[in-house]
């Protein structure tokens, strides 16, 4: 705010009155379409008998919940639990080992970082769920849930590590310097002063890509995994309501996810209150004498 009252604006140029109006046609234009388009879908639903209330009353009785939607959602958050504990581990490894001074550890890191990125994760899935059959790692009962948990695991844990390489290369170099000068080790200096400050900066990132590997247990419906979309189809089977059921489905990932982002950012908060503020200088106060 300056001293007259005008306020200062920097980031953008204030628009004129075409663009004013330009930027009211667009946003009515907008509303009218999307408001077309939700006009358009419930009038097909209705046609086809899917908004009929016949469809939506299963989902408010038990045996809906506890033979098909329960335990689907259940796989779910049990496949990403694990994925998302061994992936967090996993991309921290990868992640300092291609920091590494060591040229074998660096390339090896990097190798393996780059093969995981690439390869599509259905895939992968797929190739473990074949490897742990044939060789029996597993028992024959959890042989999908294995699947998908490694597959997640290695596919995450690989662009995990890239997001934790990015956050301690964007750390000023001084930081490492100055803890090296004051005699911490190469490892002391990573582990005490490096790492934890990029795992706080990139925390957004890394939230994201929980998230990503939580909708990703969908892809386990292809290796029979017990997972909330192959548990909804199945009941949209049983009950003849597809739509409905992968709408209920639908909503309860959303609210997952939407769980899933809250309570990263409470500790995100909580890292970052934990900081103590930098000491400001003080100021003192100015009598200014009245006329």
């Amino acid at each position: 705010m300056s001293g007259s009252g005008t306020t200062i604006r920097t980031l953008y140029d204030v628009p004129g009155p075409r663009a004013k109006a330009l930027n009211i046609l667009v946003s009515v234009l907008c509303v009218l379409g999307l408001a077309a388009a939700g006009w358009w879908v419930s009038s097909a639903l209705a046609e086809k008998g899917q908004l009929a209330a016949e469809k939506w009353e299963p989902f408010v009785t038990p045996e809906m919940w506890l033979t098909y939607l329960l335990p689907g959602i259940l796989g779910t958050l049990q496949a990403a639990a694990f994925a998302i504990v061994l992936a967090i581990i996993l991309g921290i490894l990868l992640g300092v080992g291609r920091l590494s001074e060591n040229r074998t550890v660096r390339y090896s890191c990097g190798a393996v970082v780059e093969f995981f990125r690439a390869i599509p994760l259905l895939i992968l899935m797929i190739f473990c769920f074949q490897l742990f059959a044939d060789y029996a790692l597993f028992p024959s009962t959890e042989l999908a849930v294995a699947a998908v948990v490694t597959g997640l695991a290695l596919s995450n844990g690989a662009v995990i590590a890239e997001i934790v390489r990015a956050g301690i290369k964007a750390i000023p170099r001084g930081q490492g310097e100055a803890a090296i000068a004051l005699g911490l080790g190469n490892g002391q200096t990573l582990r005490m002063i490096l790492l934890p400050q990029a795992i706080t900066a990139m925390l957004p990132a890394i939230v994201a890509q929980l998230v990503v590997a939580l909708k990703d247990t969908a892809l386990g419906y292809q290796i029979t995994y017990v997972e909330a979309v192959r548990q909804g189809i199945q009941a949209g089977s049983a009950y003849s309501n597809y739509i409905p059921a992968l709408v209920v489905i639908a909503l309860v990932m959303i609210a997952i996810n939407l769980g899933l982002s809250r309570l990263a950012t409470y500790f995100e908060n909580r890292l970052r209150s934990g900081r103590k503020p930098a000491l400001k200088p003080a100021v003192e106060e100015v009598v200014v004498p009245q006329t």
